[in-house]
């Protein structure tokens, strides 16, 4: 029996707002699809949050035994400033103001995410295509919706018909939002609009002449909406109809609501079983965002500079930080919170050190009570991890594991008073629970002020040797700090300063 028999996923499904036991299409098989980062800007906490919550679905899907697709798109065109297609593409703007080409910028700050999420150990997808490699395939869609009636083209520019949609689909099957109350909220179309009805939304919008990014369709020069590029590459590479689509909680509506919409009107059917949408995070309560000055970049988390940190916390303390809370909960940063979190992840981590140095004495049998006690404690990974990934229980359930490694390291609880089996089983399920499904990673402490406190003692060891006219032992203290890539420098009044290279 496979493990994903043995331990069948159930997932809180956002279409619906039910808990599902997940059933892929193709036995054995998934395939999912999460929205990118649009890249004209340093990756953020929330993105990280996002794209850690589905690195933990696609790892622990893969763990069970499942083959993944995983299929996580990077948008480099496209993404208006306004979500009611209005403003310059982010993209373009950047490029302006920093008076670059659009792919410089599309570089730079893919690269940037890309080592943040190496940072995080956040696994990449199994492919990351682009908007800008898919604009043959956005056109042809649109095409197709014209076709079927759900798309009309003005002044160059082709509209989503929300409305002629709605009449024979349900536009707001995901969000929940009515169109009649969309219709007669915000602000009414002026004689300046282009579309039908102010919900229509942009498939495809002819170019300003100052516009960057630009290229030939049927309709005349200009670039795709934002939604379509993500029904095109899902679609594309997982099928017309798939398993899962994931994202970030603010973009249901309308970024996922019109993926939807899109997909149904052009093929006819839903695209996706199953949407999972992870929740927001806010710092000491209140939402982050930067006019409230309460904005940190991972950078600024690791270093500690920012005003509202009280110093730098190392990557793999943050993940656990932010595995603490279920995905669908709202995750609260603060000092307080971080520094717990830096406490637990140390303690685990130790623990994971222990186990993995651990080793069976052979012979042995189970006595009964504790074997049942550590089954139980690796059996709970699972079960918590298959109950809609829950990530907070199975830290629960590792604290645990951890404590009874330590009565094995220490011998308050022989390991001969199990079977290799049950303490092989055991090892093995912390340590992969650990590593390969939460993606927690043993990490090096960069403790300064003992680094500068152990070389400052080598300093004043060498300014002794040099009165004491030892010269032999000054120079070999000063070469074997340099060999260990600590520089030192001597001043003129016999003051002696260090860096690290």
């Amino acid at each position: 029996m496979s493990l994903y028999e043995k331990y069948p996923v159930h997932l809180s499904n956002s279409l619906g707002g039910n808990k599902e036991l997940f059933q892929p299409i193709n036995a054995g098989h998934v395939g999912m699809y999460v929205c990118g980062p649009t890249v004209y800007n340093d990756v953020h906490l929330g993105n990280v949050r996002t794209f850690l919550t589905f690195d933990i679905v696609s790892r622990y899907l893969r763990y069970l035994g499942y083959k993944v697709r995983y299929v996580r798109n990077i948008t480099d065109v496209g993404h208006l400033e306004n979500d009611a297609d209005e403003g310059e593409d982010k993209i373009s703007k950047k490029a302006r103001l920093e008076q670059l080409e659009p792919m410089e910028v599309v570089k730079h700050y893919t690269e940037g995410f890309h080592e943040v999420m190496r940072q995080f150990n956040i696994l990449p997808p199994s492919i990351e295509p682009s908007a800008t490699g898919h604009l043959v395939e956005q056109i042809e869609i649109t095409k197709k919706l014209i076709e079927q009636g759900f798309a009309y083209e003005v002044n160059g520019s082709v509209y989503f018909d929300v409305t002629r949609y709605n009449a024979k689909h349900n536009y707001g099957i995901l969000s929940g939002r009515v169109v009649e109350e969309l219709m007669e909220s915000g602000r009414k179309l002026d004689s300046q609009d282009e579309k039908r009805n102010k919900i229509d939304f942009a498939l495809w919008k002819r170019a300003s002449p100052y516009h960057i990014m630009r290229w030939p369709s049927p309709w005349g020069i200009g670039f795709p909406g934002w939604h379509i590029e993500c029904t095109v590459m899902s679609t594309k590479y997982l099928g017309e109809t798939f398993d899962i689509h994931g994202g970030g909680m603010d973009l249901k509506f309308p970024h996922h609501e019109c993926e939807i919409a899109q997909a149904v009107g052009a093929n006819g059917k839903q695209p996706v079983n199953y949407w999972l949408h992870s929740n927001m995070l806010t710092v000491n309560g209140q939402k982050m965002s930067k006019s409230l000055g309460n904005s940190f970049l991972p950078r600024q988390l690791f270093s500690g500079d920012h005003p509202l940190l009280e110093k730098g916390y190392g990557p793999m303390t943050v993940r656990f930080f932010m595995l603490q809370s279920h995905y669908s909960s709202t995750l609260d940063f603060s000092n307080e919170a971080l520094n717990a979190a830096e406490k637990g992840f140390k303690k685990l981590s130790n623990a994971l050190g222990i186990v993995k140095k651990l080793e069976h004495p052979g012979g042995g049998t189970d006595h009964k009570e504790l074997s049942d006690d550590l089954r139980s404690m690796s059996d709970a990974c699972f079960t918590n991890m298959s109950d809609d990934f829950n990530t907070a229980k199975t830290l629960a359930a590792l604290f645990e594991m951890s404590a009874r490694i330590n009565d094995f390291k220490s011998g308050n609880v022989p390991i001969k008073n199990i079977s290799a089996e049950t303490f092989t089983t055991f090892k093995n399920t912390y340590i992969g629970i650990m590593e390969d499904v939460l993606g927690l990673r043993e990490e090096e402490e960069h403790n300064h002020e003992l680094l500068s406190g152990v070389v400052n003692v080598l300093i004043d060891l060498r300014k002794k040797a040099r009165l004491d006219k030892n010269y032999a032992l000054s120079d070999k203290i000063r070469d074997d700090l340099k060999q260990l890539g600590v520089q030192l420098k001597d001043g003129k009044d016999g003051e002696i300063t260090f860096s690290i290279e």
